[in-house]
């Protein structure tokens, strides 16, 4: 790996394009059966919209579990990540997938926000479409979950205290958490972002807040920075005394572990299920 850049991901996973359709593809295909509302807004801008995936014998006062998408904060789109509903509706919960802006158009600053009104709208208007305001759960998938780390933390950079949801758990997968190496990586001219704004948003020189349990996971099969950032996320947080666990997956890359996640059988499939599923 000398001399390769490490967050360019496609150059370490062989079959990325290939995985990247699957998505969309399993993700049409779960839509044509779905029951639906979608591009729900939860803010003025276009991109503030989210959808909501019920399943099919809801029931009053269901579990509600919130999935934020990746793409390096600069591509990505909802509802290419619809399948990864599945274990969510399988063990009676609802799920909702948010939508942000992205950079380079909006910064960091933005998107965290964002991300946190969807959920805080979620919490708001659960009763109305069945949900339990207090049964809440959240996963992230790389910048998504950065974003979602901020549910329940506040940045460096922010000035004043954050208004945040009331999360039960979370699970952030093969995310970003140490942002120096951003501004110098493959991304310098698709995110632009500043060294300023790295130091300002890194969750490893954030403060994190009690409330939910948090469960950080990486693929072995990628590449170090996300092995050793979830490795030192973990760490700050246990010294914090903060409920965590961290579960590396077994000859999973950082797509294929997205595939595990939208999968019933799969592992994150079933952590997904049982956290749902919790009281």
């Amino acid at each position: 790996m000398a001399g390769k850049d490490l967050y360019l991901i496609r150059d370490f996973v062989p079959d990325f394009d290939a995985i990247a359709a699957e998505f969309a593809a399993r993700s049409r295909e779960f839509s044509a059966r779905a029951r639906m509302c979608t591009d729900i807004a939860y803010g003025a801008r276009p991109r503030e919209t989210l959808d909501i995936i019920m399943p099919d014998d809801a029931v009053k006062d269901a579990p509600l579990h919130v999935f934020v998408h990746g793409g390096y904060w600069r591509s990505g789109e909802k509802a290419d990540y619809r399948f990864v509903a599945s274990p969510v509706l399988a063990a009676g919960g609802i799920a909702a997938l948010v939508e942000y802006d992205l950079m380079p158009g909006q910064r960091l600053p933005v998107l965290v926000d964002q991300v946190r009104r969807a959920v805080l709208w979620l919490q708001e208007h659960a009763a109305s479409f069945g949900a339990d305001p207090s049964r809440i759960s959240v996963s992230g998938h790389s910048a998504g979950a950065h974003l979602a780390s901020y549910l329940a933390a506040s940045a460096p950079g922010e000035a004043g205290a954050a208004v945040l949801p009331a999360l039960k758990d979370m699970l952030l997968l093969s995310g970003i958490y140490d942002l120096s190496g951003i501004p110098d990586s493959f991304l310098r001219h698709e995110a632009e972002m500043t060294h300023a704004e790295a130091a300002a948003w890194s969750p490893l020189a954030s403060t994190h807040h009690a409330g939910p349990r948090r469960t950080l996971t990486y693929g072995t099969d990628e590449t170090a920075p996300f092995h050793e950032q979830a490795q030192s996320l973990h760490a700050k947080l246990g010294d914090e005394g903060l409920e965590t666990e961290l579960l590396p997956l077994p000859a999973l890359n950082h797509m294929s572990v997205v595939l595990d996640l939208g999968n019933v059988d799969g592992r994150l499939g079933r952590r997904i299920a049982d956290m749902v599923a919790a009281d």
